[in-house]
């Protein structure tokens, strides 16, 4: 009985090792084109029939031409076509990872650019940050505009701020790939939105600091919109002599000061109750038909105010206004106000009408509440 079964198990083991492998079929698809986008809705697995009828998408039939059309010994450059031909992000992600799997073949700098550019764009932000990843770990040779390109999303991620300048010292350690004036406006104006507490402004100054100095040492000329981020830094940290520095500095570089240069340095001048030094960047800047900001018109009305200077005050009010700018509420009231404190009630609701007749945007409620609060001033 034993060696009739037997018999039989050998029997059947031949028929198995007979069967043609071009019996199998192999999907060439990879995994994420089934499992991404074609979920089925039923919970029992297809069978074997249903798997080798089933009507392939129009995603699929596209994924299979691109892979068909990058024939053996394919370069980057192929690569980077065949991306920049894909009008859905995934599909695209699905041929760059494809491509990666192929003997003899590796990704380059180009490559990794076209996919991170091409997510983006798709709002495929994890994607990114897998390929940032990626990069950093050395997946691929450096170059300027791919670590820029990084460093520039980074920089547009809350959470990857540190990130940003891990990819800026790896480029600092690099030959041939060192940061450029690009890599250092991006960085220096995320450190800029940051600046909001004073306390929190001092530690990323240091960092400002730094930055400054190290695009100095490798010869890196900044431009205007580079030293402004500088001087806006030093300016909010109240340190307003490397502020004007750096704005005495900018000739050397072929830079000229603009509206937001000097807006700066008056309004730190301005917080550092430096008033008479703010006047006279003020007027520096008047003489050469720049127009301050609507911030710095107001801190300067209201640090002139303070110090009891309304002729100045209103002067400078004026201007604003000239300028289709309308201070706010607060600005208004520290000149009106200051005039009633000193007297001049009568002038105080003359002006608060010719305000009113220039200021298109003040409006009727902001109007009585000032005109509410003159006459809460003078009662009696």
């Amino acid at each position: 009985m034993m060696s009739v079964t037997f018999h039989r198990f050998l029997r059947n083991r031949k028929l198995v090792s007979l069967a043609p492998l071009s019996s199998l079929r192999i999907p060439t698809f990879p995994p994420s084109v089934y499992n991404h986008r074609h979920v089925s809705s039923s919970s029992n697995p297809p069978t074997q029939t249903q798997t080798q009828t089933r009507t392939r998408t129009p995603l699929e039939k596209q994924f299979e031409t691109w892979t068909q059309h990058l024939k053996p010994g394919f370069t980057p450059s192929d690569v980077v076509l065949a991306l920049h031909a894909q009008s859905d992000p995934d599909l695209a992600l699905d041929i760059f990872r494809w491509t990666a799997q192929k003997h003899g073949y590796r990704h380059n700098h180009e490559t990794y650019l076209t996919m991170i550019k091409l997510l983006i764009n798709g709002r495929r932000y994890r994607h990114v940050e897998t390929l940032v990843e990626e990069v950093i770990a050395g997946n691929c040779d450096m170059s300027l505009p791919l670590y820029n390109s990084m460093i520039r999303f980074c920089c547009g991620r809350k959470l990857l701020f540190n990130r940003a300048f891990d990819v800026y010292k790896k480029m600092l350690k690099s030959e041939n790939c060192k940061p450029s004036l690009e890599s250092y406006t991006l960085l220096l104006n995320s450190l800029l939105r940051r600046f909001h507490k004073s306390n929190v402004s001092y530690v990323y100054l240091h960092a400002v600091k730094s930055l400054t100095k190290q695009m100095k040492s490798l010869g890196i000329i900044p431009d205007t919109f580079a030293l402004n981020m500088i001087i806006k830094a030093y300016s909010k940290c109240l340190q307003v002599d490397d502020a004007i520095r750096v704005f005495r500095e900018m000739g050397l570089y072929g830079c000229e000061p603009n509206s937001f240069t000097y807006s700066y340095i008056v309004k730190g001048l301005c917080e550092k109750g430096r008033l008479g030094q703010g006047l006279e960047f003020y007027k520096e800047m008047k003489g050469k038909d720049l127009v301050p900001s609507a911030s710095c018109y107001m801190i300067l009305i209201c640090s002139m105010a303070m110090e009891r200077r309304l002729e100045d005050a209103t002067e400078v009010v004026f201007d604003m206004l000239g300028n289709s700018m309308g201070p706010d509420m607060l600005t208004y009231r520290t000149v009106l106000e200051g005039l009633c404190r000193e007297g001049k009630s009568d002038e105080a609701f003359e002006l608060l009408e010719e305000f009113r007749k220039k200021d298109a945007l003040m409006g009727n409620k902001n109007y009585k509440t000032l005109l509410n609060g003159l006459h809460f001033l003078n009662r009696d």
